[in-house]
C-alpha cells in the first residue's frame, strides 16, 4: 500500500494533481478542496488509497488521514466505489458524514450526485457501526463544512490551477446563477460540479 506521496506539485488538473517523487510523476485523484490547498511546484504531502482493479491501477490522495479512512470506510458499504466515496468527500468533510449518520440524515447524503432517498436510507444503515463518532466539537451544521463555502473554495481551486484572479473572478460570477439555484431548490452548491462549468467558461474565454 502506498500510504502517502510527498514531493513538488508538477502539474493540476481539475481531478488530478502530479506529485514528482524520486523523478516519478505520481498521478494523484483528489477532490477539488483538496486541490485547493496545492500549488504547482511547491511541496505537497497527500495522505494516499491506491484501488487496484483487473485493469488499472488508481491512486486517490486525501488533505489528511482522516479523510482517507473515512473515503476507505465508505466503500464498505455495498454499492460504493472509489468513484462514489470520493464524490461524498467532495461534497461533505468526514466530521459532515460522521454527523449524517449518527442522525439519520438522508438530505445531507443526497446532496451527494449519484445518491437517491433508497440509496441514502441503505448507506444510513450499513454505515451505522463503520465512521464512528464526530470528531470535530464546533458544532457547524450538517453539510455545512465543505459546501457552505463554495466562493472560496471555487476561487482557490482556480487560483491553485494556474489562473490569474481576475479569470477567477469572472469564472465565479458565471457560475454563480447556477449555485443560487441550488440553494433556492434547498440544496446545496456543489463544487465539483461548479469547477467543471467554470473551467468551461475559462476555455470559452481562451
Amino acid at each position: 500500500m502506498i500510504a502517502f506521496v510527498s514531493g513538488p506539485v508538477a502539474a493540476l488538473a481539475p481531478d488530478t494533481a502530479v506529485v514528482e517523487v524520486g523523478g516519478v510523476g505520481m498521478a494523484v485523484q483528489c477532490t477539488p478542496n483538496t486541490l485547493s490547498g496545492l500549488r504547482i511546484g511547491q511541496q505537497a504531502k497527500l495522505a494516499t488509497s491506491l484501488v487496484v482493479r483487473e485493469d488499472s491501477l488508481t491512486l486517490y490522495g486525501f488533505a489528511d488521514d482522516d479523510e482517507r479512512q473515512t473515503f476507505e470506510l465508505l466503500q464498505t458499504a455495498s454499492g460504493v466505489g472509489p468513484r462514489l466515496a470520493q464524490a461524498m468527500l467532495a461534497v461533505h468533510s468526514p466530521d459532515t458524514l460522521r454527523l449524517a449518520v449518527a442522525n439519520g440524515d438522508e438530505k445531507t447524503l443526497t446532496a451527494v450526485p449519484g445518491i437517491g432517498k433508497k440509496g441514502a436510507q441503505k448507506l444510513l444503515l450499513e454505515l451505522k457501526d463503520r465512521l464512528g463518532a464526530p470528531i470535530g466539537t464546533s458544532g457547524a451544521g450538517i453539510g455545512s463544512a465543505v459546501t457552505a463555502g463554495w466562493r472560496d473554495q471555487l476561487h482557490a481551486a482556480l487560483i491553485g490551477l494556474g489562473y490569474a484572479t481576475r479569470e477567477a473572478d469572472e469564472a465565479l460570477d458565471a457560475v454563480a446563477p447556477q449555485a443560487e439555484a441550488a440553494a433556492a431548490d434547498g440544496g446545496q452548491p456543489q463544487v465539483p460540479q461548479l469547477l467543471k462549468a467554470a473551467l468551461r467558461t475559462l476555455n470559452r474565454a481562451r
